[in-house]
């Protein structure tokens, strides 16, 4: 994480207890600053792709967060959209106010919380290993596996752990210096002609590949080495390389490309590497397991906030103009934690790194829940 915007870990591969108290409370769509003026046709597609997962979801609630949702609510109000299809701005807000109702999330001190943002990284790449192309972009790893303490014993937590095996030992992955230094027994996508871009989608958690035939590839996410998270941001900070004001994503690629001796040593220090995949869906893919839509889908902290929830958003961008509109739960990050907490995903190109990397605004959210279903907290 850094400070003044959002650089987001992709994956998260420990769920602890949860420790916050979710505090709900019932309003109305007219308590909602900002509802009348929504882009309610740029709704519908989003909220399409949302139903086509939650029709496919076979328990009992959409997610097991401590808001919970049933699943066969959401699944009816979802039939009614697909036969009622749509199409206009105003049949949508009409369809959401007749189907759902607004709560506010807040905890137990305050309903106010942390905004941040995320964007889609971009990485120049080729097939082929060169003199400018010899950074590998690694698929997952043959040798890395995992597990889960709950699987053994259901006393234990569920709690996902990476590794390796070596001699008759069960070992933490290899690190993210050991992994840049020396190799490992993965395959190669694709090779990339900058180390400080690389990182920053292992942060993101994907990125379009510009190749150097002229064609544009996808990278999702795949898996990691299950090594903690150190941002770069903090580490800069906490060494006193750059100041405070100094902390957002551009101003940090810009120190770390004017400083390439000290970049790789510094990188290294976070321990935790991101192995990709290649992807042809229409955005980068999250949590949920469907792609994102920039400025519509937001990464959640899933212990509080279920995945495919529908919320709306009361908070800033980096200009402090007002950012008051409907986003979907559908990605989580490692340093996305809270119940009032949420990270805002910006899109693809440089115009969303610059946004992405300045965000870190003070805000609220509200779920909007099915109307006819008992919406549950525990």
């Amino acid at each position: 994480m850094v400070l003044g915007g959002c650089l987001k870990d992709k994956g998260s591969d420990v769920h602890p207890a949860a420790t916050g108290e979710v505090k709900l409370q019932k309003i109305t769509f007219d308590d909602l600053s900002g509802w009348k003026q929504e882009n309610f046709a740029e709704i519908i597609p989003v909220f399409a792709k949302n139903c086509r997962h939650i029709l496919n979801n076979k328990n009992t609630y959409i997610y097991n967060s401590q808001i919970k949702i049933k699943t066969a609510d959401y699944q009816n109000i979802c039939r009614k959209f697909n036969s009622r299809n749509p199409r206009l701005g105003a049949e949508m807000k009409s369809f959401l106010e007749a189907e759902f109702v607004p709560y506010a999330v807040a905890d137990k001190q305050r309903s106010d919380g942390k905004f941040t943002s995320y964007y889609e990284a971009t990485i120049r790449a080729s097939r082929q290993q060169s003199e400018r192309y010899k950074y590998p972009i690694y698929g997952k790893p043959t040798d890395l596996i995992e597990i889960n303490l709950h699987d053994f014993d259901e006393n234990l937590p569920n709690t996902r752990l990476v590794g390796r095996v070596s001699g008759n030992k069960f070992i933490p992955y290899y690190n993210r210096r050991d992994i840049e230094k020396n190799g490992i027994n993965a395959p190669v996508l694709m090779w990339g002609d900058d180390l400080v871009d690389i990182h920053f989608m292992h942060i993101q958690g994907s990125a379009i590949a510009q190749m150097d035939d002229g064609s544009e590839m996808r990278i999702g996410y795949a898996d990691s080495n299950g090594r903690k998270f150190k941002g770069i941001g903090s580490i800069l900070l906490n060494k006193g390389l750059i100041k405070p004001s100094e902390a957002s994503m551009p101003k940090i690629r810009e120190w770390l490309r004017q400083n390439p001796q000290k970049a790789a040593d510094l990188m290294a220090e976070n321990e935790r590497f991101i192995f990709q995949r290649l992807s042809d869906a229409d955005g980068p893919v999250g949590a949920m397991g469907i792609s994102l839509t920039a400025g519509r889908s937001m990464a959640v902290d899933n212990q509080y906030i279920p995945l495919g929830a529908m919320l709306w958003l009361d908070t800033y961008n980096p200009d402090h103009q007002p950012i008051r509109k409907i986003v979907f739960a559908q990605d989580i990050g490692s340093a996305i934690k809270g119940i009032v907490r949420g990270d805002y995903f910006w899109g693809h190109g440089e115009k969303a790194l610059q946004q992405a990397g300045r965000m870190n605004s003070v805000g609220k959210y509200y779920i909007l829940a099915p109307k006819y279903t008992e919406l549950k907290v525990n």
